[in-house]
């Protein structure tokens, strides 16, 4: 600040001046980390208030005016309802779905990208336009279609080749896992980050003899790691928590039931506000693997909106 901008008495002491320069800006700081404490705060209410709701007994639960706090925290309503409740093979089987698309999506999306961002052939743009253009069909609108094509897949599941006789791909893992292999949106976000790759380096390494597979694995999916890292937050979020397809194809087979469909149909099984703890109980299992899945990878997430990566 110019000593012209101080007032007289401060003109002719630069030390005071610094001083109280140095004051707003630690108050500046302080309103910041005040107001980002307010809105962590917020965030985390409603998960205090889930856990909070595990805990109490059902009569804290039915009790007016309501008791927010428990007196008595019952912890074993997180026993309960992996005893009362196939909670652990819900558990496992969301794990094992979701990871498998994870990889897939992240598999297809980082090949299909490259290939887009870095081999010129004909169509290619047309390709491009209309894996943008697919994006704007929601899943649900294909429900009726995914489902005959697997319920009627030849030489499986007991069908012969017209595809009778059977039940197809119903009943299987494989129906929860196949029609999400593949993601329009993982496609385009892959092409943006490759193309943030310099094609010199490319070339080089295939003048040094370097075929398309090592060129791929080796140095272009290393720079996008933060790139895949992001598409493979979205992609666990979003499948950890799908309930309409899941419900769709396991109707006949509920040991392949995921958590949130378990979850789902308990509102059925404890429709009482007393035993409501249990509910709450599951929800806050159901939480577990999302935050570690976040926390191991927001790294790579921040990376990557920093990086400035993705780009026209």
């Amino acid at each position: 600040m110019a000593e012209s901008s101080l007032p007289a008495d401060l003109s002719d002491s630069p030390g005071l001046g610094r001083r109280i320069l140095r004051l707003r800006r630690l108050a500046w700081r302080l309103l910041r980390w005040a107001l980002l404490l307010i809105g962590a705060a917020i965030m985390l209410l409603p998960f205090l208030d889930m856990v909070l709701g595990a805990l109490r007994t059902p009569a804290e639960r039915l009790a007016r005016p309501p008791v927010y706090w428990p007196r008595d925290p019952q912890w074993g309503n997180f026993v309960r309802v992996f005893d009362e409740l196939p909670l652990l093979r819900w558990t496992l089987n969301s794990l094992g779905v979701t990871l498998a698309i994870t990889f897939l999506q992240c598999l297809t999306s980082a090949m299909a990208g490259y290939a887009l961002a870095k081999f010129p052939f004909r169509g290619r743009l047309a390709m491009f336009r209309f894996a943008v253009g697919a994006q704007m069909f929601p899943f649900f609108i294909f429900l009726i279609p995914w489902f005959f094509i697997l319920r009627y897949f030849p030489l499986v599941g007991g069908n012969g080749l017209a595809g009778q006789g059977g039940s197809g791909f119903l009943g299987t893992y494989a129906a929860l896992i196949l029609p999400f292999a593949v993601s329009w949106y993982g496609i385009f976000l892959m092409r943006q980050f490759f193309l943030a790759i310099p094609d010199e380096l490319l070339d080089a390494a295939r003048m040094d003899g370097a075929g398309e597979f090592l060129i791929f694995g080796r140095i272009a999916l290393p720079l996008v790691a933060s790139g895949l890292a992001t598409l493979a937050i979205f992609v666990f979020l979003y499948h950890w928590n799908e309930v309409l397809w899941t419900m769709t194809v396991t109707r006949t087979a509920p040991d392949l039931q995921t958590l949130p469909v378990g979850i789902y149909l308990l509102r059925g099984a404890f429709e009482e506000e007393a035993t409501k703890s249990l509910q709450q109980a599951a929800i806050c299992v159901s939480v577990l693997p999302v935050l570690v899945v976040f926390v191991a990878l927001q790294r790579y997430y921040a990376a990557s909106v920093t990086s400035g990566s993705v780009k026209g």
